[in-house]
């Protein structure tokens, strides 16, 4: 799909970030113009949310706010990338909202990672459908400070589109969700923590899938994840739960795609309430 059918089809759904601006690979400038009272928005969410991060994320994540500086306005996409290349080779490029498949995968493969450029409003504090600035950046970059998480996510990229070829576009799509969106790490001997963006940027399911007795924990198994169902509308109904970074990466690296794709391709996705 060419860059103007794709913002004419966001366009259509209503979305609501600029599509028409689009470069080729679905990039724009950041517009650095944000008004006085979406820099009170951006201080809200970030004090709120931080109250909760400071307890129930893992440190890798903040680690990461702390040496990028997230917190007191919103972030320079330049600024923050001069940060994230000395500690990872990653860099932000600003889009307009959701981008296709093709070109996301590619930005992850060459350790670019896009950023809307919009904010969500006043009135969407809580929730919010489409994924604007305060989910990619406060969500999201953090963890890309940590070189073996960076690796895996560049991994991921790199290896999308041939598990797509081979007819694992769902399941691909379910391990990013279950890891880099709603992922937990229980280290040795220590409490366990969230690090996935849908997370860090929810002050409900943040609190829920950390401290609930309600909230299903399942060990990690590559397998098993790229085989669970998921929902987009409502609080995971399993949260998986990583040993470490390494173990993703490695796990990830060495991985038969192949013949995970081939083994479950067809069949129905496993209920994540029973896995």
């Amino acid at each position: 799909m060419s860059v103007a059918d794709y913002a004419r089809e966001c366009a259509a759904q209503g979305l609501r970030g600029d599509y028409s601006v689009c470069r080729a690979d679905f990039t724009v400038a950041q517009g650095y113009d944000y008004s006085a009272d979406e820099q009170a928005v951006w201080r809200t969410l970030c004090d709120r949310q931080t109250k909760l991060t400071r307890k129930l994320a893992h440190h890798s994540y903040l680690d990461g706010v702390a040496a990028l500086g997230l917190l007191d306005q919103i972030p320079d996409f330049g600024a923050v990338s001069k940060k994230l290349r000395k500690l990872t080779g990653w860099e932000i490029v600003a889009v307009p909202g959701l981008i296709p498949a093709a070109p996301f995968f590619d930005h992850l493969a060459h350790r670019r990672f896009p950023v809307t450029n919009w904010l969500r409003t006043r009135q969407e504090l809580d929730y919010i459908v489409e994924p604007d600035m305060f989910h990619d950046f406060f969500g999201h970059v953090p963890a890309l400070t940590q070189p073996v998480f960076a690796d895996f996510m560049q991994i991921y990229g790199e290896k999308a589109e041939d598990v797509i070829a081979l007819g694992g576009d769902e399941m691909i799509t379910r391990l990013y969700w279950y890891t880099a969106e709603y992922g937990l790490m229980q280290e040795a001997g220590q409490p366990l923590k969230a690090f996935g963006a849908g997370l860090m940027s929810s002050f409900t399911e943040l609190q829920f899938a950390v401290e609930s007795r309600d909230a299903h924990h399942v060990a990690f198994d590559l397998e098993t994840v790229m085989r669970t169902g998921y929902e987009i509308d409502k609080f995971q109904r399993a949260y998986f739960v990583l040993p470490s970074f390494d173990a993703l990466r490695d796990v990830f690296q060495t991985a038969d795609m192949a013949g995970i794709v081939g083994r479950n391709k067809g069949k129905p996705a496993l209920d994540p309430a029973t896995v």
